[in-house]
């Protein structure tokens, strides 16, 4: 499959901003624009391109709220690229990455609560509900490291 997670530069950022959701995933995804911006000006905020064989076709950023907990805040696999298990191994990888800081005790991330398919997916990889955010919009889920 070649699925790796690479640093955004100069030489890819116009092919990560360029990858798109399904019109129904829209409203629940930020654009990659947005969150490349967004990272350069906060600190703790690590983004990276989900390629296939060296081609962008998805974007992680993950952020670190404290010294012992990281939070997954954008997620997504373009719409051409989807149902491939390519989501599938960026995750396994991204949460074997944030594994390595030794620091780190919790992995969150969010998502709809209505959406059956997004609990069942975060998991299958140990992600357990907490309760729903201070908005009561989006269901948060952790790992415990």
């Amino acid at each position: 499959m070649g699925i790796s997670l690479e640093e955004i530069g100069k030489s890819n950022y116009e092919a990560v901003c360029d990858l798109d959701v399904t019109d129904e995933q829209e409203e629940y995804v930020a654009s990659n624009m947005w969150s490349l911006v967004e990272a350069h000006y906060n600190s703790g905020y690590i983004c990276k391109a989900i390629c296939q064989n060296g081609q962008p076709v998805g974007f992680l950023m993950w952020v670190l709220e404290n010294p012992s907990k990281i939070s997954i805040w954008r997620f997504m696999v373009d719409k051409r690229y989807q149902k491939k298990g390519i989501g599938r191994e960026a995750l396994t990888q991204a949460i074997d990455a944030i594994k390595q800081s030794p620091t780190v005790k919790e992995i969150e991330i969010c998502y709809d609560p209505k959406n059956p398919v997004a609990k069942e997916f975060y998991s299958s990889f140990g992600f357990q509900e907490v309760g729903l955010d201070e908005e009561d919009d989006d269901m948060l889920a952790i790992i415990r490291l």
